[in-house]
């Protein structure tokens, strides 16, 4: 037997998908419809994360509970995050020195000079992925590498796992909505870390993409 969240969740999910509640409508209150319920403010909080997690609502801090629109999807392939469509970027860049990962990550000692590039894409209001690219400023780049040829070879490591509050407040995800988790860093022939990049992609939305090209048959071997 379906418990009462689940039960909640299930009539807002029939008013949602049925048009009732339209994408962009504010739902009501969490207390009022807890009270329209019958159940207590943390069940009814239960039931809208399961939503969240579905990506059927988004909650935005101070303003409520609102449906969702259609989901954009994007696919990571070959180095590149290609959306299904034109979204807009928000971009911040900042100046700060390696500290932690970062350190192993770029292979740089500690506290040396870094430009942090953060990219934010939205669906309209909606966030839809971030991320981060960190660059050593010796020298000074004028922008990433993957805006240009600099990077003779990259390496992706690519995870799923849980966001981090800080991830899923900028996102505006659930904290229970597994995201797709990408670092892929860049170096020359040398070896030199050119630049790291870690995207952070909602799972409700992300593809990761895989192509493999054989190697031509050496002449002789063909058969």
């Amino acid at each position: 037997m379906p418990s009462l969240h689940q039960t909640i969740a299930a009539d807002l999910r029939t008013q949602i998908t049925t048009g009732h509640l339209k994408a962009g409508e504010r739902l009501l209150s969490e207390p009022r419809l807890a009270t329209h319920y019958k159940v207590s403010t943390p069940t009814l909080r239960n039931a809208l994360a399961l939503l969240q997690a579905e990506g059927l609502i988004e909650k935005i801090h101070g303003k409520g509970n609102y449906v969702r629109g259609p989901l954009r999807r994007l696919t990571y392939t070959g180095g590149r995050l290609i959306p299904d469509t034109d979204l807009h970027v928000t971009t911040r860049t900042t100046n700060l020195r390696a500290h932690g990962d970062l350190i192993s990550l770029l292979k740089v000692p500690a506290r040396t000079p870094l430009t942090e590039f953060l990219y934010l894409t939205h669906q309209g209001e909606s966030p839809h992925s971030l991320t981060r690219i960190y660059v050593p400023r010796d020298p000074a780049p004028a922008k990433p590498s993957w805006h240009r040829s600099a990077a003779e070879q990259s390496q992706d490591q690519i995870s799923a796992r849980l966001p981090t509050p800080e991830e899923a407040s900028m996102l505006r995800i659930s904290a229970t909505l597994a995201v797709l988790s990408i670092t892929r860093v860049s170096t020359d022939t040398t070896g030199r870390v050119l630049e790291a990049a870690l995207l952070v992609l909602p799972s409700d939305r992300a593809d990761a993409l895989f192509i493999t090209r054989n190697p031509p048959a050496e002449k002789g071997q063909e058969g």
